[in-house]
C-alpha cells in the first residue's frame, strides 16, 4: 500500500477491525518514510452475473441502476435509508448465491418487485405500474387488491372469521 501523503510504497498496518457489519476490514495504516497515518477498507471482490437485457443485450449488474429504480419508486416515501440498502445488499446476494453467470434483467424486476412490496405499498404500486406495463385503471385496482388480500390473509382476525362462515 502506498502512502496517500508522499507516496512511500512501505507502511505499516496499526489496527485492524471488522467493518460494516463484517462486510469490510477496517485498517488503520502509518508511513515508514513520513509517518503519516491514514484509514484503508478492504472488502471482498464479489462477482454477480452478467444482465441479459429483453432485447438479447448482456452488461454487467450495475449496483447504481438499482439503486435510480428502488429511490425513483420511493420519492416522498417514509423509508429508511438503511432499509433500502438492505434489500438491495439482499437483491446482490440472491444474485451471487443463485451462481449463474448470466441472469436475465426480469429477474431483478421480480427482485426489485418483492423489495418494495416489503417495503412501502405505494413504492411497490408505482414500480409495477411501469414495470408490469399496467395501461388501464383495472390494471392498478388489479395490483392494489392483490396487496388488501395479501394484507386481509395475514392478519389472524380474517382468518377466524373466514372459519365462521
Amino acid at each position: 500500500m502506498h502512502c496517500i501523503a508522499c507516496g512511500h510504497s512501505e507502511t505499516h498496518v496499526i489496527d485492524s477491525r471488522m467493518a460494516e457489519g463484517g462486510v469490510s476490514i477496517r485498517r488503520r495504516r502509518e508511513c515508514l518514510a513520513c509517518h503519516q497515518r491514514f484509514t484503508t477498507y478492504e472488502t471482498a471482490d464479489i462477482r454477480l452475473p452478467r444482465i441479459v437485457k429483453s432485447n438479447g443485450a448482456r452488461q454487467s449488474f450495475n449496483e447504481d441502476k438499482l439503486r435510480a429504480g428502488m429511490m425513483r419508486a420511493l420519492e416522498k416515501r417514509p423509508v429508511a435509508t438503511k432499509k433500502i440498502d438492505e434489500e438491495i445488499d439482499q437483491i446482490k446476494k440472491s444474485l451471487q448465491s443463485s451462481g449463474d453467470k448470466e441472469v436475465p434483467a426480469r429477474r431483478i424486476g421480480d427482485f426489485v418487485m418483492q423489495a418494495l412490496r416489503r417495503l412501502d405499498q405505494v413504492a411497490y404500486i408505482r414500480f409495477a405500474s411501469v414495470y408490469l406495463s399496467f395501461d388501464n385503471v383495472e390494471a392498478f385496482r388489479a395490483a392494489i387488491e392483490g396487496l388488501t388480500q395479501e394484507a386481509g390473509s395475514s392478519d389472524p382476525g380474517n382468518a377466524e372469521k373466514s372459519n365462521d362462515s
